[in-house]
């Protein structure tokens, strides 16, 4: 029997609230068993700031523990079956949320890991939704593009609150103390996998070009990351900071399972471990993706993976989060795009919002899907900006609100809700329409995550927004799959990582189908949500004077009317 027969991979995905590790068979990717440890520091796993709703912030001890309890009671849940055997699993794959880097010492330990900081808020890792660095970011942007060297070609022109260097920035204006105590950062998907190998030094450990390149503005172009005379522009020690090992692909070895750690999770110590990487780059490794594929990892907020050949060259392609040479597959281009809240919108109308006779939580969510789904497209007479947690794409503006236009007296809560619903797919046609202009064609879209699971009525607005078919990975778990298709890579089942694809990833049989007379409505209320995109987005009209809105309520009467014959 082949190797690839006979072995498993585990795959650990790390997100917003909680980690998972999943126990995977390299021949078919047969999800074997996994476990789920949720993050007990602050609120839901995440550390906020009453007096500034821009932290969030996480404990890296949460993320250690994870690891250790996660898998150590995957393998354990495995080893009930019949076909699992500890000495057969090859090859492990981490991967995390990002940018979310992490202060550390010369040791690779992080800071609020050590007595004297565990009261200091800002030595604990940056979760990627903290937005508390936007000033910095917008420094960063005007500064880098008088920069000779363009630095933001390849990250769509604009840099991010979400990224690296504005929080490392953010840091050094508002908390002195820990970013002189900070040897370097470390962006968690680096974190983990050095953790568990023992390669901590900063120095010498493993980088993920999946961070460095969408993140950090590293490309070897000008020979990683950006130079020191340009980081010394945004501030004279940031320079300090810049490491200079060479970025690599999740299919390259961050190093092997530390005899210590392979003791706690009941493993054999020296199982390769694989470069990390973000946690939507490896979902759209699990969901299957390949050249002309965009991958849609929908949760909280939603993150837009798509590869490209990477023997043809690429335009750079404004608003995007970066396009980067094997962040998604080894040897194609990795482009990332997203929008900063689209679960978190839902949520938050069903916490806030929602009246009382509809129940609360998840009873909430379905009946509104219920009602909602009954609605015609266009009959609410309403529409909506996505943007509760500002854009990421392809604005890249976290300063932005979400807003709502065609209230009356006798609008509904279900309404109201499909209009959310509505919005985050025009968001996510604007993301499809800019890639397509400059030349990279999405020939299908492949949703991966709870809700593309879970709710049909979305999956059909999508479809008919996007006028594209709507496909759904087969696995529940598209993240930890995909790291666990790395850890297959590395462990030797496979030699590459689209032949792992094509053995261990799947689609559902069921498509959402665009319907050709909900598609002809929402052309029209996707040109008002255009307008108002453009309008409170700052995008200037070609006539160069303010955007026109005028028309927009009135449109949207008429809209309402046809939509309610």
């Amino acid at each position: 029997m082949s190797k690839a027969q006979t072995t498993f991979a585990i795959g650990v995905d790390y997100g917003t609230n909680s980690c998972r590790a999943l126990v995977v068979n390299t021949a078919n990717g047969a999800e074997i068993a996994s476990h789920v440890y949720n993050y007990p520091t602050g609120e839901a796993g995440i550390l906020l700031d009453p007096k500034d709703p821009n932290v969030a912030r996480q404990n890296p001890a949460d993320y250690i523990k994870g690891f250790v309890t996660s898998v150590k009671n995957a393998v354990k849940n495995a080893s009930k079956t019949r076909v699992f055997k500890v000495d057969r699993v090859i090859g492990i794959g981490v991967d995390t949320t990002g940018s979310t880097p992490i202060p550390v010492d010369k040791d690779g330990t992080a800071l609020a890991m050590l007595p004297q900081f565990k009261d200091e808020l800002a030595a604990y890792a940056w979760l990627w939704k903290d937005h508390t660095s936007h000033a910095e970011a917008a420094e960063i942007t005007a500064k880098a593009a008088k920069y000779k060297t363009k630095y933001l070609a390849k990250c769509g022109g604009i840099y991010s609150s979400e990224w690296y260097w504005s929080k490392i920035l953010h840091c050094k204006h508002t908390a002195p103390k820990v970013f002189k105590a900070a040897y370097s950062w470390v962006e968690c998907a680096d974190f983990i996998p050095a953790y568990i190998t023992g390669n901590t030094n900063p120095d010498t450990m493993v980088r993920c070009i999946c961070a460095a390149g969408h993140k950090a503005m590293y490309n070897e172009q000008w020979g990683g990351l950006p130079s020191e005379d340009f980081l010394a522009s945004l501030d004279k020690d940031m320079p300090r900071l810049r490491y200079t090992t060479k970025a690599v692909p999740s299919d390259q070895k961050a190093g092997e399972l530390t005899a210590a750690i392979a003791k706690k999770v009941g493993l054999p110590a020296g199982i390769p471990v694989a470069a990390g990487a973000f946690d939507a780059h490896h979902g759209a490794v699990g969901s299957g993706a390949k050249a002309g594929t965009l991958v849609k990892i929908m949760g909280t907020s939603t993150c837009d993976c798509m590869p490209a050949p990477g023997d043809k060259k690429l335009p750079d392609i404004p608003g995007l989060c970066g396009i980067v040479d094997g962040s998604i597959i080894p040897g194609m281009y990795g482009l990332e795009a997203g929008q900063s809240a689209v679960g978190d919108i839902f949520n938050w109308f069903v916490k806030q919002l929602t009246p009382g006779s509809f129940g609360q939580g998840g009873e909430a969510h379905v009946k509104l899907t219920n009602d909602a789904a009954k609605l015609a497209p266009g009959a609410s007479g309403l529409i909506a900006l996505d943007w509760n947690n500002g854009n990421r794409t392809i604005l890249v503006d976290p300063l932005l609100t979400g807003m709502l236009v065609g209230q009356t007296l006798h609008t509904t809560a279900p309404e109201v809700y499909r209009a959310l619903v509505e919005a985050t797919a025009f968001g996510a046609v604007t993301i499809i329409n800019r890639i397509e202009e400059y030349g990279v064609t999405v020939k299908e879209v492949i949703n991966c995550g709870g809700i593309s699971e879970k709710n049909a009525m979305v999956m059909q607005i999508y479809a008919d927004i996007c006028n594209r078919p709507m496909k759904i990975s087969s696995s529940s778990q598209t993240c930890a799959l995909g790291a666990a298709i790395f850890g297959a890579v590395v462990g030797g089942a496979y030699r590459t990582t689209n032949a792992a694809q094509k053995k261990m990833t799947s689609v559902k049989p069921k498509v959402f189908k665009p319907i050709k007379k909900n598609v002809a409505v929402y052309a029209k209320l996707y040109k008002l949500y255009m307008q108002l995109h453009d309008a409170f987005g700052g995008v200037p009209a070609k006539t160069g004077k303010p955007q026109d809105i005028s028309n927009v309520m009135k449109d949207l009467i008429a809209i309402r009317n046809e939509a309610r014959k």
